[in-house]
């Protein structure tokens, strides 16, 4: 049986080993956020922190900080929810296999949720500032919930079956926010949220939230499911519960889950939007402030032996990156009925997970005249970015299946590898200029603006890549330290990014144009200009990392004897990426010094938290 709430999820991990608890006093401000992250670095277990500084309520994290421990949360129901996810690939499957799918029936039952008269979230009441003021980073606007399910419901369809439960910032503290009465709420484009608010806001009526912290962990995962827009995620948490979702609706302006350990309830203002942020967030670098919707508080309800769940996000890989590979696990076989002729999508968690998408797809157009140019690929890589949230994507490389059948798409330089040996810079690059981007992304100098291309490849390989740096290679003044980061990838060392208002920076324009395609640089198909060469040669997450999240396609892509042939782009030569740290970009994270002094002392020998990390 799933977990009924979170309680009961904390005794089963803490009776099998997988918790330790904490009894000296830890700081919600930034020192729980620097333990969780070091335990998750080290592999280690869930943290029940029992004495939090100025707090009543205990906090646990690293409840998701292995894919083992993830599994294991799952372990009664997952099972179950992939036989519901064949059944929706096949629904034939069930009549020829009806023994493996025996229990699909009971399965669907449970996705139904229930109304009841109430629950033990309502037992208690408190204010805002009583609950756990957890700051990640030093530059945070304030105390954020960073493990929040928020739920609404839609002023035309109202009811459970088509309210939305998302895992949206909210930020509890500091900038202009009154305290106790008034909390950000921050939402990006293309979430479902944003559809509900519309409506309330055309039809004049007040817009409800409430906010749930804990419960099952089957309701924080349902909060970050991408399911289609109009179907709840209450089902999906029954699904993966093992049990109906109880809803306490008796008396109450908008249901609350009736297990959940806090619920903030409240309204958003229709006319009020003040800054939220800055906060560091999960592409490694802080979000700034921006003026985001208020929710002005009327109730905060907690349980009776309540705890206050949380993560940290910064830099990938960190707990989160648990929620994606669980999704992709039991989303992933969907994908080709949805897109058709896809074979599979990972959104790269090192890049931080919108800025790269990687794909595999199939050429079926002409079976009978086989084509070296890609053709159905670029259908089907508009169909991603057409999806929700893949839109937020920047960089979208496509391949065919056919090319290479054994083709891993989690072996990443093996992909890129795959794509550069076969690619052809001067049609295989397609670029939407103008167009939406990932509201956290400051590549580009806009927000929720910027850039996306599709590199689409296919066909028998055209070059070999190279491992080795050309004895003949002479770099322009101020590039040095070439650097290979993988066969074909070559990181070259530039000059700082000039913040010049009256002229554009046009130096690795310049490097690109200080190259004929003959020059022995082409060698390698791809180029990156960065700040520092060695580190991103480093290691391939450091190269995904500053490559993708530096870059905004459009502005930053530029390519060795370049030309325009019918308004499309493209080069002879190499393309050269452009990932230098520009000012228009968000500052990267970086721990405080006395808070790591602190935390180096409570692992010392003796400490409370030695052998953790």
């Amino acid at each position: 049986m799933g977990y009924r709430n979170l309680r009961e999820c904390v005794n089963d991990l803490e009776r099998t080993g997988q918790l330790v608890r904490v009894k000296a006093e830890i700081d919600a401000n930034l020192e729980a956020a620097e333990i969780q992250r070091r335990v998750y670095q080290a592999g280690g277990p869930a943290i029940l922190f029992e004495n939090v500084k100025g707090c009543r309520f205990p906090m646990v994290s690293n409840l998701f900080g292995t894919s083992e421990r993830t599994h294991f949360l799952f372990r009664d129901t997952l099972a179950a929810v992939r036989k519901l996810v064949e059944l929706k690939i096949d629904p034939v499957a069930f009549a020829r296999k009806p023994w493996r799918y025996l229990g699909a029936p009971f399965t669907a039952l449970h996705m139904l949720p229930r109304k009841a008269r109430g629950g033990p979230v309502l037992a208690c009441e408190t204010t805002i500032d009583q609950l756990p003021q957890l700051k990640s980073w030093p530059d945070d606007g304030g105390a954020f919930v960073t493990l929040p399910a928020v739920y609404t419901e839609d002023v035309d369809r109202p009811g459970l079956m088509s309210s939305n439960l998302g895992m949206y910032r909210v930020q509890l503290s500091g900038n202009r926010y009154e305290p106790n009465r008034q909390i950000g709420l921050h939402y990006q484009i293309h979430r479902s949220i944003g559809v509900h608010h519309q409506k309330a806001i055309a039809k004049g009526e007040p817009f409800r939230v409430n906010i749930f912290v804990g419960g099952s962990p089957a309701m924080i995962l349902a909060a970050v499911m991408p399911l289609p827009e109009g179907m709840s995620e209450l089902t999906f948490a029954g699904a993966l519960q093992n049990r109906r979702v109880a809803m306490a609706s008796r008396g109450l302006p908008l249901p609350i889950y009736a297990e959940a350990d806090f619920c903030i309830s409240g309204t958003v203002d229709p006319e009020k939007l003040l800054p939220e942020g800055p906060f560091g967030d999960h592409l490694g670098y802080y979000s700034l402030a921006h003026d985001f919707p208020v929710l002005n508080v009327e109730k905060v309800y907690h349980r009776k032996d309540a705890i206050w769940p949380f993560t940290v996000v910064g830099r990938p890989p960190q707990e989160d990156t648990s929620f994606g590979e669980i999704i992709h696990e039991i989303t992933g076989p969907i994908i080709p009925t949805v897109l058709p002729g896809v074979k599979a999508v990972n959104a790269v968690d090192e890049a931080g997970v919108h800025p790269l998408l990687l794909a595999i797809g199939s050429e079926r157009y002409t079976p009978y005249a086989k084509s070296d140019r890609p053709q159905e690929l670029l259908t089907q890589a508009s169909a991603i970015l057409g999806q929700g949230q893949l839109s937020l994507a920047k960089y979208l490389f496509i391949v065919s299946a056919a090319d290479d059948p054994a083709l891993n798409i989690h072996r990443i330089d093996e992909f890129f590898m795959h794509v550069l040996r076969r690619v052809d810079w001067r049609r295989d690059l397609h670029f939407q200029t103008c167009s939406t981007m990932d509201t956290l992304d400051y590549s580009s100098s806009g927000l929720n603006q910027g850039s996306k291309v599709v590199i689409a490849a296919t066909g028998e390989p055209l070059r070999e890549l190279p491992s080795e740096i050309p004895g003949d290679l002479r770099l322009p003044d101020g590039f040095r330290e070439p650097r290979i980061c993988f066969p074909g990838v070559l990181a070259v060392e530039g000059p700082p990014w000039k913040n010049d208002s009256v002229e554009k920076d046009a130096q690795v324009e310049k490097f690109a144009d200080s190259f004929h395609a003959s020059d022995s640089i082409n060698r390698f198909p791809l180029i990156v200009v960065v700040d520092d060469a060695e580190f991103t040669a480093q290691r391939l997450k450091n190269f995904l990392w500053v490559t993708f999240t530096r870059s905004d396609p459009a502005s930053n892509l530029h390519g060795i004897e370049s030309s325009i042939e019918d308004k499309h782009w493209g080069c002879r030569g190499s393309v050269v990426i452009d990932a230098r740290i520009k000012s228009h970009h968000a500052p990267p994270l970086i721990e405080d010094p006395s808070i790591t002094r602190r935390v180096d002392e409570l692992a010392a020998p003796g400490g409370p938290l030695h052998g953790l990390f």
